[in-house]
């Protein structure tokens, strides 16, 4: 008998199977419904849809432009209707019951606070809001029969210039639901050693950072990102492709900076959807998370923006599986990959792999044995026996 573990998984395997989510929006995976539903309340008119259905088809085909800086477009519409404490409650609730149902039993969702305050809320008010939501999310998902956990990333703006600032909040806020800090928006012009206040400050402070990185830019930016700022993690790192090079007999050479992310098990954000619409990558065949899948990077899987990428990260992992054929077992090593690299304390990381994650995948493996025997299946010889 031979275990079928190397056979391709299911939609409803991928599904059930345990997730780890570490780059995600909050402001990217609102439900079209609610988009609608804020628009109302609030009084917002700029809306191209106000039916869900027809909103959640614009926000895809919107984004799917092969630009990064019309793809960032898309959240004016979002942050418009998230800027009271109820609003932003609500969407933070109803993104950690989506993850939950999907699958996802950590996430850290990322936002920036300084994006949420034309109504009047402080920086401090909108970070309690999420959490709120976050809690009231988890809450609603073990009614539901679901687990997951939720962590903050305090997102500053790139091309603003209160990066210091959003870095100390997250610093105050690092034991009541907010695990770390981000830079994010459009890479070109807006350097991250423009922030090296910032993460200077972090750094002092023990504290966890991520960047967008090599996204829209190149090998610059993850330099920068690395060297000059000192990122734990990098926000999709795409881009270090084009520091590997592949030679026609297959042999594969890595440049100094590549080896470098390699060497030192820096975890890649990786975003297959979201990259092909903003061009980072043609197709998911030519994603470079195929050869750096089979070079051992430290890689995970994540959605980036539900919404406008009409996916999740069972949609995401259907897409690599369809592609690279990958199996259960590939889903565990990105899914353990990515609670390595969570901004969690170490016991818990190592609690979530030994306790949800890996015993999640060993029970998928082990479904075969109990699918039901054709009444026309020969018997096993005494040979065959263990």
């Amino acid at each position: 008998m031979t275990s079928e573990t190397t056979t391709l998984p299911t939609s409803e395997q991928i599904r059930r199977a345990p997730k780890v989510l570490l780059h995600d929006h909050l402001d990217g995976g609102l439900r079209p419904a609610t988009v609608v539903d804020l628009a109302r309340e609030s009084g917002y008119e700029g809306l191209p849809e106000t039916d869900p259905e027809k909103l959640g088809i614009w926000f895809r085909e919107a984004a799917d432009s092969g630009s990064l800086e019309r793809y960032l477009e898309t959240f004016a519409h979002t942050c418009a209707v998230m800027q009271t404490r109820d609003a932003l409650a609500r969407v933070a609730a109803e993104c950690a019951e989506d993850l939950a149902a999907d699958g996802v039993v950590y996430a850290e969702v990322r936002y920036a606070p300084e994006q949420h305050l034309e109504q009047g809320l402080s920086l401090e008010e909108v970070v309690e809001a999420v959490n709120e939501g976050f809690r009231e999310g988890e809450r609603r998902a073990r009614e539901n029969g679901h687990r997951i956990r939720v962590g903050a990333l305090l997102t500053a703006m790139r091309h603003a210039a209160r990066a210091l600032e959003i870095a100390e909040l997250a610093n105050r806020y690092r034991d009541t639901g907010v695990v770390g800090f981000d830079i994010a928006g459009a890479e070109a012009g807006y350097p991250p050693t423009r922030h090296l206040d910032a993460f200077e400050y972090l750094k002092r402070e023990n504290n966890h950072f991520t960047i967008h990185a090599g996204e829209a830019f190149g090998l610059p930016s993850i330099w920068q990102a690395l060297q000059w700022c000192g990122a734990d993690r990098l926000g999709h790192g795409v881009r270090i492709i084009d520091d590997i090079e592949v030679s026609d007999d297959g042999s594969v050479k890595l440049g100094r900076l590549a080896s470098y992310v390699r060497d030192k098990r820096i975890p890649l954000e990786m975003c297959p959807t979201s990259n092909l619409q903003t061009g980072a990558a043609p197709s998911y065949a030519e994603h470079p998370i195929g050869l750096l899948r089979r070079l051992q990077f430290r890689l995970t899987v994540n959605t980036d923006n539900r919404l406008m990428s009409g996916t999740n990260m069972s949609r995401e992992f259907e897409h690599l599986v369809k592609t690279f054929r990958y199996t259960l077992d590939d889903m565990q090593w990105f899914t353990v990959n990515a609670m390595k690299s969570a901004f969690i304390p170490f016991d818990e990381r190592l609690a979530m792999i030994n306790d949800v994650i890996k015993p999640g995948y060993a029970e998928l493996r082990a479904e075969w044995l109990f699918r039901p025997v054709s009444a026309t299946t020969a018997v096993s010889s005494e040979s065959d026996t263990v």
